[in-house]
Protein backbone atom coordinates (compact mmCIF):
# COMPACT_ATOMS: atom_id res chain seq x y z
CA UNK A 1 0.00 0.00 0.00
CA UNK A 2 1.22 3.27 -0.56
CA UNK A 3 -0.06 6.07 1.59
CA UNK A 4 -1.28 9.34 -0.97
CA UNK A 5 0.65 12.39 0.44
CA UNK A 6 -0.68 15.82 1.15
CA UNK A 7 -0.38 18.20 -1.87
CA UNK A 8 -2.20 21.12 -0.20
CA UNK A 9 -4.36 22.58 2.95
CA UNK A 10 -6.91 24.71 1.97
CA UNK A 11 -9.20 26.61 4.21
CA UNK A 12 -12.76 27.54 2.51
CA UNK A 13 -13.31 31.17 1.90
CA UNK A 14 -16.36 32.92 2.86
CA UNK A 15 -18.58 33.96 -0.38
CA UNK A 16 -21.94 34.67 -0.91
CA UNK A 17 -23.73 32.86 -3.62
CA UNK A 18 -27.67 32.71 -4.75
CA UNK A 19 -29.86 35.73 -3.04
CA UNK A 20 -27.67 36.52 -0.50
CA UNK A 21 -26.24 33.12 1.14
CA UNK A 22 -23.42 33.35 3.49
CA UNK A 23 -20.90 30.29 3.05
CA UNK A 24 -17.58 29.08 2.59
CA UNK A 25 -15.94 27.74 -0.75
CA UNK A 26 -13.34 25.30 -0.85
CA UNK A 27 -12.66 25.37 -4.28
CA UNK A 28 -14.63 26.37 -7.72
CA UNK A 29 -14.43 28.75 -10.81
CA UNK A 30 -10.69 28.04 -11.33
CA UNK A 31 -8.35 25.15 -12.38
CA UNK A 32 -10.54 21.94 -12.05
CA UNK A 33 -6.85 19.55 -13.44
CA UNK A 34 -6.51 18.77 -9.79
CA UNK A 35 -10.31 18.04 -8.28
CA UNK A 36 -11.33 16.48 -11.84
CA UNK A 37 -14.09 15.83 -12.31
CA UNK A 38 -15.10 17.51 -9.33
CA UNK A 39 -15.86 21.30 -10.22
CA UNK A 40 -16.98 23.12 -7.02
CA UNK A 41 -17.41 22.20 -3.75
CA UNK A 42 -19.33 24.99 -1.21
CA UNK A 43 -19.89 24.59 2.90
CA UNK A 44 -22.95 26.59 3.55
CA UNK A 45 -23.22 26.58 7.66
CA UNK A 46 -24.99 29.61 9.42
CA UNK A 47 -26.27 29.94 12.56
CA UNK A 48 -27.80 32.99 11.50
CA UNK A 49 -31.29 33.23 9.31
CA UNK A 50 -30.56 35.93 8.42
CA UNK A 51 -27.74 34.64 6.36
CA UNK A 52 -29.41 31.86 4.53
CA UNK A 53 -33.27 32.44 4.27
CA UNK A 54 -33.01 34.26 1.48
CA UNK A 55 -31.75 30.77 -0.05
CA UNK A 56 -30.82 30.37 -4.31
CA UNK A 57 -33.59 31.18 -6.06
CA UNK A 58 -34.51 29.90 -10.15
CA UNK A 59 -31.01 29.50 -11.47
CA UNK A 60 -29.99 27.31 -14.74
CA UNK A 61 -27.78 24.05 -14.61
CA UNK A 62 -26.73 22.23 -17.98
CA UNK A 63 -23.73 19.86 -18.37
CA UNK A 64 -23.57 19.07 -14.54
CA UNK A 65 -24.20 17.07 -11.77
CA UNK A 66 -24.94 19.01 -8.06
CA UNK A 67 -24.72 16.82 -4.76
CA UNK A 68 -26.16 18.41 -1.85
CA UNK A 69 -26.00 16.67 1.57
CA UNK A 70 -27.49 18.09 4.45
CA UNK A 71 -26.38 17.85 8.48
CA UNK A 72 -28.92 19.74 9.73
CA UNK A 73 -31.66 21.99 8.73
CA UNK A 74 -34.10 21.81 5.76
CA UNK A 75 -33.59 22.45 1.87
CA UNK A 76 -36.68 22.46 -0.28
CA UNK A 77 -36.33 22.49 -3.21
CA UNK A 78 -37.97 22.47 -7.08
CA UNK A 79 -37.24 22.61 -10.88
CA UNK A 80 -38.93 23.28 -14.33
CA UNK A 81 -39.65 19.83 -14.66
CA UNK A 82 -42.03 19.47 -11.79
CA UNK A 83 -40.02 17.73 -9.50
CA UNK A 84 -40.39 19.28 -6.01
CA UNK A 85 -39.73 18.05 -2.44
CA UNK A 86 -37.51 18.54 0.69
CA UNK A 87 -34.05 17.51 2.34
CA UNK A 88 -33.40 17.12 5.89
CA UNK A 89 -30.64 16.00 8.36
CA UNK A 90 -28.75 13.37 6.91
CA UNK A 91 -30.48 13.52 3.51
CA UNK A 92 -28.79 13.69 -0.11
CA UNK A 93 -29.86 14.38 -3.40
CA UNK A 94 -27.25 13.60 -6.56
CA UNK A 95 -29.13 15.70 -9.22
CA UNK A 96 -28.08 15.54 -12.80
CA UNK A 97 -29.10 18.74 -14.55
CA UNK A 98 -27.78 16.88 -18.38
CA UNK A 99 -29.39 19.26 -21.03
CA UNK A 100 -30.84 21.56 -18.85
CA UNK A 101 -32.85 22.34 -15.58
CA UNK A 102 -34.53 25.65 -13.93
CA UNK A 103 -33.94 24.91 -10.24
CA UNK A 104 -34.14 26.42 -6.89
CA UNK A 105 -32.97 25.36 -3.45
CA UNK A 106 -34.21 27.04 -0.34
CA UNK A 107 -32.59 26.67 2.67
CA UNK A 108 -34.48 26.56 6.46
CA UNK A 109 -32.78 26.35 10.06
CA UNK A 110 -33.42 23.79 12.27
CA UNK A 111 -35.87 24.86 15.67
CA UNK A 112 -32.78 26.54 17.22
CA UNK A 113 -32.18 28.41 13.19
CA UNK A 114 -29.21 25.94 12.57
CA UNK A 115 -28.67 25.55 9.01
CA UNK A 116 -25.50 23.10 7.81
CA UNK A 117 -25.12 21.42 4.36
CA UNK A 118 -22.43 21.28 1.66
CA UNK A 119 -22.76 21.01 -2.20
CA UNK A 120 -20.88 19.05 -4.51
CA UNK A 121 -20.48 20.25 -8.53
CA UNK A 122 -19.15 17.10 -10.33
CA UNK A 123 -18.35 17.66 -14.11
CA UNK A 124 -20.17 15.35 -16.97
CA UNK A 125 -18.61 13.63 -19.71
CA UNK A 126 -18.67 15.36 -22.91
CA UNK A 127 -20.85 12.35 -24.10
CA UNK A 128 -23.58 12.92 -21.06
CA UNK A 129 -23.69 16.51 -21.58
CA UNK A 130 -27.00 16.47 -22.93
CA UNK A 131 -28.58 13.59 -21.20
CA UNK A 132 -32.16 13.42 -19.50
CA UNK A 133 -31.78 15.62 -16.60
CA UNK A 134 -32.95 12.92 -12.87
CA UNK A 135 -32.40 13.03 -9.22
CA UNK A 136 -31.94 10.32 -6.75
CA UNK A 137 -33.03 11.42 -3.91
CA UNK A 138 -31.82 9.64 -1.06
CA UNK A 139 -32.91 9.65 3.01
CA UNK A 140 -30.51 9.24 5.54
CA UNK A 141 -32.15 5.90 6.90
CA UNK A 142 -31.32 4.42 3.53
CA UNK A 143 -27.48 5.62 3.65
CA UNK A 144 -25.27 2.54 4.61
CA UNK A 145 -23.25 2.61 7.38
CA UNK A 146 -20.48 1.07 9.04
CA UNK A 147 -18.67 1.14 12.20
CA UNK A 148 -15.19 -0.68 12.47
CA UNK A 149 -14.08 -1.86 15.92
CA UNK A 150 -11.86 1.09 16.78
CA UNK A 151 -15.05 3.51 16.66
CA UNK A 152 -14.26 4.89 13.15
CA UNK A 153 -17.79 5.46 11.43
CA UNK A 154 -18.19 6.04 7.85
CA UNK A 155 -21.34 6.72 5.78
CA UNK A 156 -20.91 5.21 2.46
CA UNK A 157 -23.14 8.00 0.14
CA UNK A 158 -21.53 6.87 -3.14
CA UNK A 159 -19.10 4.30 -3.94
CA UNK A 160 -18.16 0.43 -1.95
CA UNK A 161 -16.53 0.83 1.12
CA UNK A 162 -15.48 -1.80 3.76
CA UNK A 163 -18.48 -4.21 2.59
CA UNK A 164 -20.98 -1.66 2.23
CA UNK A 165 -22.23 -0.02 -1.31
CA UNK A 166 -24.04 3.46 -1.06
CA UNK A 167 -27.11 3.96 -2.36
CA UNK A 168 -26.28 6.81 -5.08
CA UNK A 169 -25.73 4.86 -8.25
CA UNK A 170 -25.22 5.18 -12.38
CA UNK A 171 -22.44 8.15 -11.85
CA UNK A 172 -20.11 8.66 -14.54
CA UNK A 173 -17.37 9.43 -12.96
CA UNK A 174 -17.73 6.65 -10.28
CA UNK A 175 -17.18 8.93 -7.54
CA UNK A 176 -17.09 7.75 -4.09
CA UNK A 177 -18.48 9.60 -1.47
CA UNK A 178 -17.97 8.96 1.91
CA UNK A 179 -18.67 11.24 5.53
CA UNK A 180 -16.13 9.72 7.62
CA UNK A 181 -15.61 9.47 11.58
CA UNK A 182 -12.69 8.63 13.70
CA UNK A 183 -13.15 8.38 17.62
CA UNK A 184 -9.96 10.76 19.52
CA UNK A 185 -6.13 9.79 19.11
CA UNK A 186 -7.31 6.98 16.94
CA UNK A 187 -5.15 6.42 13.78
CA UNK A 188 -6.98 5.13 10.55
CA UNK A 189 -5.65 4.08 7.02
CA UNK A 190 -8.72 4.14 4.26
CA UNK A 191 -8.32 2.81 0.95
CA UNK A 192 -8.64 4.99 -2.00
CA UNK A 193 -7.78 3.80 -6.13
CA UNK A 194 -4.93 5.25 -7.02
CA UNK A 195 -6.87 5.99 -10.27
CA UNK A 196 -8.85 8.79 -8.49
CA UNK A 197 -8.72 12.53 -7.55
CA UNK A 198 -8.91 12.47 -4.07
CA UNK A 199 -9.44 15.40 -1.31
CA UNK A 200 -11.05 15.68 1.98
CA UNK A 201 -12.63 18.30 3.59
CA UNK A 202 -12.57 18.54 7.46
CA UNK A 203 -15.96 20.23 9.08
CA UNK A 204 -15.48 18.96 12.57
CA UNK A 205 -12.30 18.49 15.20
CA UNK A 206 -8.98 18.09 13.47
CA UNK A 207 -6.27 15.75 13.07
CA UNK A 208 -3.21 15.01 10.83
CA UNK A 209 -3.36 13.32 7.14
CA UNK A 210 0.49 13.96 6.99
CA UNK A 211 1.47 10.43 7.63
CA UNK A 212 3.44 9.85 3.99
CA UNK A 213 5.31 13.15 3.82
CA UNK A 214 7.19 15.83 6.03
CA UNK A 215 4.87 17.76 7.71
CA UNK A 216 3.59 20.90 6.12
CA UNK A 217 3.31 23.96 8.73
CA UNK A 218 2.83 27.18 9.06
CA UNK A 219 5.76 30.08 8.36
CA UNK A 220 5.99 32.13 11.40
CA UNK A 221 7.99 35.26 11.71
CA UNK A 222 10.34 34.96 14.86
CA UNK A 223 12.69 37.80 16.07
CA UNK A 224 16.22 37.21 15.40
CA UNK A 225 17.46 35.74 12.12
CA UNK A 226 15.97 32.22 12.56
CA UNK A 227 12.30 31.30 10.72
CA UNK A 228 10.45 28.99 12.57
CA UNK A 229 7.80 26.61 11.35
CA UNK A 230 5.21 25.65 13.25
CA UNK A 231 3.00 22.29 13.09
CA UNK A 232 -0.53 22.15 13.08
CA UNK A 233 -3.48 19.74 12.81
CA UNK A 234 -5.89 20.15 10.22
CA UNK A 235 -9.17 21.84 11.25
CA UNK A 236 -12.48 23.01 11.00
CA UNK A 237 -13.08 24.30 6.74
CA UNK A 238 -9.87 22.72 5.52
CA UNK A 239 -9.64 20.93 2.58
CA UNK A 240 -7.06 18.44 1.93
CA UNK A 241 -5.73 17.97 -1.29
CA UNK A 242 -4.08 14.12 -2.05
CA UNK A 243 -1.17 13.22 -4.01
CA UNK A 244 -1.36 9.48 -6.05
CA UNK A 245 -1.64 6.72 -3.53
CA UNK A 246 -4.13 3.85 -2.68
CA UNK A 247 -4.66 4.82 0.97
CA UNK A 248 -5.27 7.96 2.57
CA UNK A 249 -4.08 7.96 6.61
CA UNK A 250 -5.54 10.37 9.23
CA UNK A 251 -4.41 10.90 12.80
CA UNK A 252 -7.51 11.87 15.08
CA UNK A 253 -6.88 14.74 17.37
CA UNK A 254 -8.43 15.25 20.73
CA UNK A 255 -11.69 15.83 20.11
CA UNK A 256 -11.63 13.10 17.14
CA UNK A 257 -12.19 14.22 13.74
CA UNK A 258 -15.15 14.23 10.90
CA UNK A 259 -14.54 14.89 7.42
CA UNK A 260 -16.11 13.91 3.84
CA UNK A 261 -13.43 11.92 1.91
CA UNK A 262 -14.56 12.37 -1.74
CA UNK A 263 -12.79 10.89 -4.67
CA UNK A 264 -13.81 10.32 -8.75
CA UNK A 265 -11.85 9.28 -11.36
CA UNK A 266 -10.69 12.41 -14.08
CA UNK A 267 -12.95 13.31 -17.23
CA UNK A 268 -9.13 15.17 -18.62
CA UNK A 269 -11.75 17.23 -20.77
CA UNK A 270 -11.98 20.47 -21.78
CA UNK A 271 -13.80 22.73 -19.87
CA UNK A 272 -15.99 26.02 -21.03
CA UNK A 273 -17.84 27.59 -17.74
CA UNK A 274 -20.18 29.64 -17.40
CA UNK A 275 -21.62 30.17 -13.90
CA UNK A 276 -24.22 26.84 -13.30
CA UNK A 277 -23.11 25.89 -17.25
CA UNK A 278 -20.48 24.05 -18.03
CA UNK A 279 -19.17 22.31 -21.44
CA UNK A 280 -16.46 21.18 -23.11
CA UNK A 281 -16.07 24.36 -26.20
CA UNK A 282 -17.11 28.16 -25.84
CA UNK A 283 -19.61 27.41 -28.94
CA UNK A 284 -21.66 24.99 -26.52
CA UNK A 285 -21.19 27.71 -24.11
CA UNK A 286 -22.70 30.22 -26.18
CA UNK A 287 -25.80 28.13 -27.51
CA UNK A 288 -26.31 27.47 -23.93
CA UNK A 289 -26.76 30.83 -23.29
CA UNK A 290 -28.62 31.82 -26.22
CA UNK A 291 -30.73 28.98 -25.27
CA UNK A 292 -31.88 30.37 -22.16
CA UNK A 293 -32.61 34.04 -22.97
CA UNK A 294 -35.06 32.64 -26.32
CA UNK A 295 -36.21 30.33 -23.70
CA UNK A 296 -35.76 27.09 -25.45
CA UNK A 297 -32.77 26.27 -22.27
CA UNK A 298 -35.40 23.23 -21.16
CA UNK A 299 -35.46 20.43 -23.57
CA UNK A 300 -37.21 17.90 -21.11
CA UNK A 301 -40.83 18.82 -19.86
Amino acid sequence: MSIRPVKRIIEAQPTIEGAGVHLRRAFGFGDTGETDPFLLFDDFRNDSPRDYMKGFPWHPHRGIETITYVLSGTVTHADSLGNNGALGAGDVQWMTAGSGILHQEMPQGDPAGRMHGFQLWANLPSQLKMTKPRYQDVKSKEIAEVIDDDGTKVRVICGEFWGKRGPVDGIAADPYYLDVSVPPGKRKSLPVDTRRNAFAYVFEGSGDFRAASDPIGVLTEQPGPVEIVKREQTGNRSLVLFSAGDEVVVQAGEQGIRFLLISGRPLEEPVAWYGPIVMNTQAQLRQAVAELQNGTFVKER
